[in-house]
């Protein structure tokens, strides 16, 4: 194993403290974090009582000058995302953006210029492209079994009465921006295909601030697949996590722990059967002669992979001390900014 990766988490608040910092814990023979920056005290003070033998500091300044620090992620706040990213490059430093890796498509093009300028110092931390179910799922696509893949639903609802930063529009707030990244990331690779439609609908349903906590988005690929996607801080029941549709079955995931699937049993071949333009008999169905023989599976996730969202920072080791390509490419991520920025465009309809 290659030396250990320096890291200095920069925004010790939910994103940092909460997933940053514990995430690193586990890869200790790959990991030692090294430092903290907030401006906060109470966030440093909370980071010192947890990790004490951190350094801390309480400018960015400071911080951007321990020599120590190798790599840095940025876990402010979303509208300083592509400063202080461009910042800790301009300083020397190997930087992890959290999502939105930026608010706007232009300042993703920004950060776009300078990684291609500093190849190998700017990473995006969309995690869930790692999300176990989520490769797991890829793989079923892939062996065939559900056949042609022509529709994709992803939601995540809930329902909560959201009144934190995150709520409010001109501090980078709103579904969007915040479980956004993730699907629009998940829609454009399972569409697998150049985006040749987006329909859009944001609502502010039960949030406390003026940003949208309900939105729809509809993609069509040039190949004609459909993926719907739906995000919803305003809905107590909620809908399936993943249903795929293909022409020799379907899949559904209530929990990401556990995939069910139908579909025809590969042995058994699609009957060559002409419509009748006749009438259909009184009674016996529409004229179908032949049943469907189905499968019917039900799986815990569990990819061949092993992936977790988690694992990024594998990825991210690999690709620091070894080489290897990092999976999520800058253009893949400048893309999901570009999709959230046309969607943010829609007007937010406040439902009273």
């Amino acid at each position: 194993m290659a030396e250990k990766i320096r890291v200095g988490v920069w925004g010790l608040g939910r994103a940092g403290h909460g997933m940053h910092l514990g995430e690193l814990a586990l890869y200790p023979d790959r990991y030692e974090v090294v430092a903290g920056c907030d401006i906060d005290e109470s966030r440093r003070a909370a980071t010192a009582a947890k990790y004490p033998q951190l350094r801390l500091y309480d400018t960015p300044e400071k911080f951007l000058k321990d020599a120590d620090v190798e790599l840095v992620t940025v876990a402010t706040r979303s509208p300083d995302h592509v400063d202080h990213a461009i910042q800790a490059v301009e300083a020397g430093k190997i930087v992890m953006v959290e999502k939105p890796m930026a608010c706007k498509y232009e300042d993703a093009l920004r950060l776009q210029d300078v990684s291609r300028r500093n190849p190998g110092k700017v990473y995006v931390r969309h995690n869930r492209r790692f999300e176990s179910a989520f490769s797991h799922i890829r793989e079923i696509i892939r062996s065939g079994k559900l056949g042609h893949i022509f529709e994709i639903k992803l939601c995540r609802d809930n329902f909560q009465w959201r009144a934190d930063w995150q709520t409010i529009l001109s501090c980078g707030g709103g579904q969007l921006l915040n479980w956004g990244p993730h699907l629009v990331d998940h829609a454009l690779q399972f569409l697998e295909s150049p985006v040749k439609e987006i329909w859009s609908d944001l609502k502010l349903v039960a949030a406390k601030g003026d940003a949208e906590d309900h939105l729809k988005i509809v993609f069509k690929g040039e190949n004609g697949r459909i993926i719907d996607v739906e995000i919803s801080g305003g809905a107590p029941i909620a809908d399936p996590v993943y249903v795929v549709r293909g022409s020799r079955g379907s899949l559904v995931s209530f929990d990401e722990k556990r995939l069910k699937l139908k579909y025809l049993n590969p042995a058994f071949p699609i009957p060559d059967i002409k419509a009748n333009p006749g009438n259909p008999p009184l009674e016996g169905g529409f004229g179908g002669s032949c049943d469907p023989v189905w499968v019917e599976d039900d799986l815990a996730v569990a990819p061949s992979n092993g992936d977790a969202p988690e694992r990024i920072w594998v990825y991210l080791y690999e690709s620091i001390r070894n080489r290897v390509p990092y999976p999520i490419t800058m253009d893949e991520a400048v893309e999901v900014v570009r999709v959230i920025d046309l969607v943010k465009k829609d007007i937010i309809d406040v439902v009273k």
